[in-house]
């Protein structure tokens, strides 16, 4: 096959596209720029997509001996990604910007421009296996569990995964650095990327009032209707936050209080205890299939959050809607995120699908 191997400058990607070389493929390395304005160096695992990074994936390219290119996405993240995460927390959501850049980057820009150019898949340093079952792509959860991205891969289609491979899910990560070490990739030890690439400071509210500046509201208390402060924007925070609400001390009980509920209209922030977080009831939208749609109740195992947040469920689905009763609470879920169904009879490893979460109820 012509395998197109995404090569972001880190150890993942490279092992994958030495794997598929190894496999015979005739492959091609590509390092996405999905920045306008890259800066030459990371701030250690902070950030990516830098100048660093794409001579990082060349290098690499270099020693596997294939074909090697940069192709300009800045503009399409832009657009798709950053745009879409501000607009989100203006709104009071809580978006995962790696399902976005996941679902409208790497998974329709770059698999659509490969399938134009006639490369039959693209390969991805993503932990995640990918298994097919009478003609139906499966989407499982890789073997480090540690590691595992199927979370953000359930918003992959079976025609996108049918051109997808996996090459480094069926293995743990230390062996992925052993193995860059005997192939000579000078990858092996570079520190993973971690909280959000277009945020390499980590610091997500001055970010957002940086795009979005101030609008001052309360936070009030669920309980009592009291205002107990003031903010400077609702997307400084998120349902769940505990930390840096800016509530004087002086009001409170000595109880801690927790963001409940976003309302961007009116700059309310609704701040409450840790019981009233938790939620049994989960309505979502725009669902999507990686394999077969559900059919009438379904016992599954839901996930609302890349890392934790799980917990057995039934869902149902009602046109584009998705009902889901947990059989135990789960805390801190915030409209916006994305719940991902697993199918419990697989060791809860197989995606069912996924939605954009809504409403949520106690």
């Amino acid at each position: 096959m012509r395998v197109l191997a995404a090569m972001s400058g880190g150890v993942d990607s490279a092992v994958a596209a030495a794997r598929a070389v190894e496999a015979g493929h005739d492959v091609v390395g590509v390092h996405l720029a999905l920045s306008a304005k890259p800066g030459t160096l990371r701030t250690g695992s902070r950030g990516c997509c830098t100048i660093e990074d794409s001579h990082d994936a060349r290098r690499a390219a270099d020693i596997l001996g294939i074909p090697f290119y940069v192709w300009d996405f800045a503009e399409r993240f832009t657009e798709e990604v950053i745009e879409t995460f501000v607009g989100e927390y203006a709104a009071g959501r809580t978006p995962n910007p790696c399902v976005t850049c996941n679902e409208k980057i790497k998974f329709e820009a770059l698999l659509d421009k490969a399938m134009a150019l006639g490369f039959d898949a693209v390969a991805t340093g993503h932990y995640a296996r990918l298994s097919v079952v009478d003609g139906v792509p499966e989407l499982r959860r890789a073997v480090d569990a540690d590691k595992d991205q199927s979370y953000v891969l359930a918003s992959l289609t079976p025609e996108q995964l049918r051109h997808s491979m996996f090459p480094v899910g069926d293995s743990r990560k230390p062996d992925i650095r052993a193995e860059a070490v005997r192939r000579g990739l000078a990858v092996a030890h570079k520190p993973d990327s971690h909280d959000i690439c277009f945020i390499p400071d980590g610091d997500t509210r001055k970010f957002l009032e940086k795009r979005l500046g101030e609008r001052p509201g309360d936070l009030v208390d669920a309980e009592t209707g009291a205002v107990l402060g003031r903010h400077t924007g609702v997307h400084g925070f998120t349902v769940g936050q505990r930390k840096g609400l800016g509530i004087d001390r002086s009001v409170l009980d000595g109880k801690p209080r927790y963001v409940l509920a976003l309302e961007p209209v009116s700059g309310t922030v609704t701040v409450g205890s840790a019981d009233a977080l938790t939620v049994r009831e989960i309505h979502a939208d725009r669902p999507v299939w990686p394999g077969r749609p559900l059919e009438g109740p379904t016992e599954c195992v839901v996930q609302v959050r890349a890392h934790g947040g799980v917990a057995e469920a039934v869902a149902e689905v009602d046109g584009d809607q998705v009902r889901i009763q947990l059989r135990e609470a789960l805390a801190g879920v915030a409209p916006g995120q994305v719940v991902v169904l697993y199918r419990p009879d697989a060791g809860g490893d197989v995606v069912l699908g996924s939605a954009k979460i809504g409403v949520t109820g106690g």
